[in-house]
């Protein structure tokens, strides 16, 4: 969603729309990949994150006609950067330019 580049489904989060503890729609994390509905996907580093923010990705992808709030994504990527980050061995995302590097 942020930088465009293809990944596999185990090096993003899922992202959907629900909403937040006060009951305002907002972004949702899915780490497990099993909430119902339409989701997105965005690799879990800030840069890619904010990419995706600054293009207004996320309302157009999952069809939400109203804007979503992104504090409980944003939460994850701040508490947990290395829970999502891809298994060792593998290539490493590089946002800026959509590329792999080995």
């Amino acid at each position: 969603m942020g930088c465009r580049a293809k990944a596999a489904a185990n090096e993003l989060l899922r992202v959907v729309a629900g909403s937040d503890a006060e009951g305002r729609p907002a972004l949702v994390p899915d780490p497990d990949r099993r909430a119902p509905g339409r989701g997105a996907h965005v690799h879990p580093t800030p840069e890619c994150w904010q990419l995706a923010v600054r293009r207004r990705a996320f309302p157009r992808a999952l069809r939400s006609g109203e804007a979503l709030g992104t504090a409980l994504v944003e939460e994850l990527l701040r508490e947990a950067p290395a829970a999502h980050a891809p298994p060792s061995g593998s290539p490493q995302h590089r946002p800026g330019t959509g590329a792999h590097s080995s």
